[in-house]
């Protein structure tokens, strides 16, 4: 599937107040799922020794499939479509290993 596609398709599903003028309600959602992820990563670690078995991994899946939702729907608040974010992360990436500035920390290394 392509992002774009994705994308369109996930607003069809968006509820909640002022879509198309609301870019806080999908960060805080954002937020919200990418804790889940988190959380379900943890629960491997505590319950299941670190082993990442099938239904660890699709329900991990499941809580990246919200949280890709939610990045759809926040770039789409601020007039970017998913196709465009993910070249412009590849662009900012590949700046950064021609430069040798992969590691470290910070936006405009």
């Amino acid at each position: 599937m392509e992002l774009n596609t994705y994308q369109d398709a996930a607003r069809s599903t968006a509820a909640y107040p002022q879509v198309g003028h609301n870019p806080i309600y999908p960060t805080l959602g954002l937020t919200g799922e990418a804790g889940e992820v988190a959380d379900k990563v943890k629960k491997v670690l505590r319950d299941r020794e670190g082993v990442f078995d099938p239904e660890a991994r699709e329900a991990i899946k499941l809580e990246l499939g919200d949280v890709l939702w939610y990045v759809a729907q926040l770039a789409r608040e601020l007039g970017y479509d998913l196709e465009e974010v993910a070249s412009a992360n590849l662009d900012k990436l590949a700046s950064r290993s021609a430069r040798g500035r992969i590691s470290g920390s910070g936006d405009h290394r």
